[in-house]
């Protein structure tokens, strides 16, 4: 209850409230049967052909389309992206003869994999740096034990999708070499990096050594996952994908979908990021022509199409105006609220600008769903 007001329905509910808004920023939840339908129509001619065995096929093309575009020797299809990292690094601990791996302690296997790393590799990790950013060339240097591998999450997402410069990126990597370690990428969302760093994504992938990459986190697929690098690195990383499970007997629908992503979705990030910074900026000029006395978009201007919004109010409230917000008005500005390690009643939202609607989001849209957004708000705190 929130101002004596109930809140109920859950996670249901908000997925009912973003499905029946007229406006909506990113992506939609789908029904099951929109979800095949666009598994069918993203096939195209690839629908005739036979379904995979055990990773040939449709598999086997995604991998190698993976490799393209990144350009590198060998990709392999895995279930996860946990998987693939957890393989990644497990091989080039035995490749190094280290088991040390330095990251961030906002890294993805560090926050959300339930202690895997630890737990089923016996790997150790180091910090070269706590601050919500990723670390610097100097900061690599001064770790004071070797490492193996340094892991780069590229972005940071848990530090707002935060990336460095590209000089700051290949300082770090080379500070890497010079402790005699390997780099290893964890690229979920390497797809949209590019035009941060003014590279083309082989410049980008060329700096590490291996680099895992995502189909569902930014180009609509449903699940899957691809790790590239040297050809005997991904051989090695494929017997480990056996021993974890991995070895799943059909996945054409998940290829097919990556395939699709790849076609489509990918060419369209470049513009999604454009807009991200629009959007951003329309976000914080109508905060603080709202009078809010403090909030903040971060990183500002944001590196990717993602970006988060903090504002001085409890999650749960927040997550409430959200969802009335969707449900009364027809316009769904932000999703779920949380409140990350932050001081009690601040919380955090992730925003995407993606999706064919995303430039509809002009400043003038942006400025009227943050105002009514904020009546809500003032509302329910009373």
């Amino acid at each position: 209850m929130i101002g004596g007001m109930e809140t109920t329905g859950g996670a249901e509910r908000r997925r009912r409230a973003w499905r029946g808004a007229a406006r909506v920023l990113g992506p939609v939840p789908e029904t099951i049967g929109e979800r095949l339908a666009r598994l069918a129509e993203g096939a195209g001619e690839a629908a005739g052909r036979i379904t995979d065995f055990y990773g040939d096929g449709v598999v086997a093309e995604v991998e190698e389309k993976v490799a393209e575009l990144l350009g590198t020797e060998a990709a392999a299809f895995f279930p996860t992206g946990t998987m693939a990292q957890q393989a990644a690094l497990r091989c080039w601990a035995g490749r190094t003869g280290n088991e040390v791996v330095a990251h961030h302690p906002l890294a993805h296997p560090e926050v959300h994999e339930d202690d895997a790393l630890r737990a089923l590799t016996r790997l150790r990790t180091v910090r070269p740096t706590t601050e919500p950013r990723l670390p610097s060339a100097e900061e690599v240097r001064a770790v004071p034990e070797p490492f193996g591998t340094l892991m780069v999450e590229l972005p940071l997402r848990d530090a707002g999708f935060a990336l460095p410069s590209w000089e700051e990126l290949t300082a770090t990597v080379e500070a890497a070499r010079e402790r005699d370690a390997v780099v290893h990428f964890d690229g979920a969302r390497l797809w949209e990096c590019a035009p941060h760093f003014g590279r083309t994504l082989p410049e980008v992938a060329g700096l590490a050594d291996s680099v895992y990459v995502s189909f569902y986190k930014s180009l609509r697929g449903m699940s899957g996952a691809a790790l590239a690098g040297p050809a005997a690195f991904v051989e090695e990383a494929v017997v480990w994908r056996h021993r974890y499970g991995g070895q799943v007997f059909q996945q054409w629908p998940a290829a097919l979908d990556a395939l699709a992503g790849l076609r489509d979705e990918l060419p369209r990030l470049p513009g999604y990021v454009a807009h991200a910074k629009v959007v951003a900026r329309a976000l914080d000029t109508a905060l603080a022509e709202a009078g809010e006395p403090w909030f903040r978009v971060h990183p500002y201007p944001p590196h990717t199409h993602q970006f988060q919004v903090w504002l001085p109010y409890p999650a749960e409230l927040l997550t409430e105006a959200a969802v009335r917000q969707a449900e009364r008005t027809g316009t769904a500005l932000f999703r779920t609220w949380s409140a990350p390690g932050a001081a009690p009643g601040v919380a955090m939202s992730e925003v995407t600008v993606s999706g064919p609607g995303h430039l509809g989001w002009t400043p003038e849209v942006v400025r009227e769903a943050v105002g009514d957004f904020l009546a809500l708000v003032r509302d329910l705190a009373g």
